[in-house]
């Protein structure tokens, strides 16, 4: 298992990548090959020309870009090859379809026509034989994690749920581990059992440690090599959330994470701005087309202000699209969006799916009061109601609050106290490892939501 952004990935998915990326660039050359098969000094002068290089990587990114947004990358997805088959098809038509538009706007970039499609069919042979030769590869040779569970109860189990729903690392389960028994001699014999399970790391899963915990044989099991490790940890890099249930919060003090510095603030506020200011003068164009069809599609505003709380409790009033009847909330009270919302007029649905609605919200961006990646903005109503039945609710607002965030890509539109709980986990596990690369891969995880319209009310 590999930790990025203090998460675990899968190195299959890591690897996958890599050899796919080298098997493009390969299927473009051997493309290049059979088109000048018979002329083997028009090959030379093809391959050696300055552009080449370029073109090609520029085509390794559209595939391997196509590859992720139809989960062609997400390695336990496929239940048969078939499956497999026909994704990399989907994939391989969207690169091509990509490809197409982009080479009639940046005709420079065009690989020639006969290389290309010599090449496309190399690629779909190459990638699908590549799966089948390191899925049987990596089930015959890869070293396999053997983790057991300390502990029988509540939060033990909790820590194999997550275990099993993360298919795509290569994993075992060697079972739980009850320290409450002992033998004649008083031992717990944790070291036995680890030994005799072969297991490589060991989960620390007990509600209450005093008087239970073998510190002795954990020990003397970690300066042999076993990874001891807590299950709030394990939870939080196999989930990608801070587990709040069973939380204290001496680990908020003293776990690693949590980092702002100066120069990672200064760099993330300069790029708001810059892509701010981008990102308005791109979205013009749509944004009046979305003005005109609100005015045609029902009485009222074109944009709707809101009271929001942001950073460092401040209060803002955010900028969206009108996607509500003008009487949505009767009385002035503030309810949750639910699914298939009656109040969503027709312009509105399609608006709330895409996420057309929030374009006004570059202004809040350039003005300071949102960024591109934080936690969501909640209203002061619902802030109230959350901070005494949530813990630690405030902290969400130590950033600004922000377009998109990691609990909007890992978790659906919340309506529920439960519901911002959970999103509260993910805001927490953010904020734990805020940096410039995360809030990348972020941005690129929203563009496949919004893409998909999954998530949306």
């Amino acid at each position: 298992m590999i930790r990025i952004f203090d998460q675990y990935v899968s190195p299959k998915q890591l690897l996958l990548r890599a050899l796919e990326g080298v098997l493009i660039a390969s299927a473009l050359v051997c493309g290049a090959w059979l088109r000048f098969f018979n002329d083997p000094t028009e090959f030379q002068s093809y391959v050696r020309m300055p552009d080449f290089g370029l073109q090609v990587l520029f085509v390794i990114f559209i595939f391997q870009t196509s590859f992720h947004y139809t989960d062609y990358y997400t390695v336990d997805r496929f239940r048969s090859r078939l499956e497999q088959f026909l994704c990399l098809g989907q994939a391989v038509g969207m690169a091509c379809f990509l490809l197409g538009v982009i080479y009639y706007f940046f005709p420079g970039l065009l690989i020639g026509r006969g290389v290309f499609v010599i090449s496309t069919f190399l690629v779909v042979g190459l990638v699908m034989l590549n799966r089948v030769v390191l899925d049987r590869a990596w089930h015959l040779a890869a070293p396999r994690e053997r983790i057991m569970i300390l502990g029988t109860g509540e939060l033990a189990h909790d820590v194999a749920r997550e275990l099993k729903t993360r298919e795509d690392l290569n994993v075992d389960f060697a079972g739980f581990f009850d320290p409450t028994e002992k033998t004649s001699s008083g031992s717990t014999m944790l070291e036995t059992a680890a030994v005799t399970q072969g297991a490589t790391r060991i989960v620390v899963a007990l509600e209450d440690r005093r008087g239970t915990l073998p510190i002795q044989e954990l020990v003397s099991l970690r300066v042999q090599g076993v990874k001891v490790q807590d299950a709030h940890t394990a939870i939080s890099e196999l989930s990608g959330r801070i587990w709040l249930k069973t939380i204290r919060p001496s680990w908020f003090v003293f776990s690693e994470g949590f980092h702002r510095s100066r120069i990672t603030l200064g760099l993330k506020r300069t790029l708001d701005i810059v892509f701010g200011v981008l990102g308005l003068t791109i979205a013009a164009p749509i944004m009046l087309l979305v003005a005109l069809a609100i005015k045609l599609d029902s009485k009222g505003p074109v944009l709707y202000r809101q009271e929001r709380v942001g950073y460092r409790r401040r209060h803002f009033e955010v900028l969206k699209f009108r996607s509500m009847r003008t009487d949505a909330e009767q009385n002035n009270q503030a309810q949750w969006a639910q699914q298939n919302d009656p109040r969503v007029t027709r312009i509105g649905g399609f608006l709330r799916r895409y996420r057309l609605d929030e374009l006004p919200q570059f202004i809040n961006v350039i003005r300071g009061d949102m960024s591109f990646v934080g936690p969501r903005p909640e209203r002061p109503v619902f802030v109230d109601v959350l901070r005494q039945q949530i813990s630690y609710y405030d902290e969400r607002h130590s950033a600004r609050p922000g377009l998109t965030g990691w609990a909007q890509v890992r978790y659906p539109y919340g309506s529920t106290v439960e519901d911002a709980y959970r999103k509260l986990e993910y805001d927490l596990f953010y904020l734990k490892n805020m940096s410039l690369p995360f809030d990348c891969a972020i941005i690129l995880q929203t563009v496949r939501t919004v893409l998909t319209g999954k998530g949306a009310r």
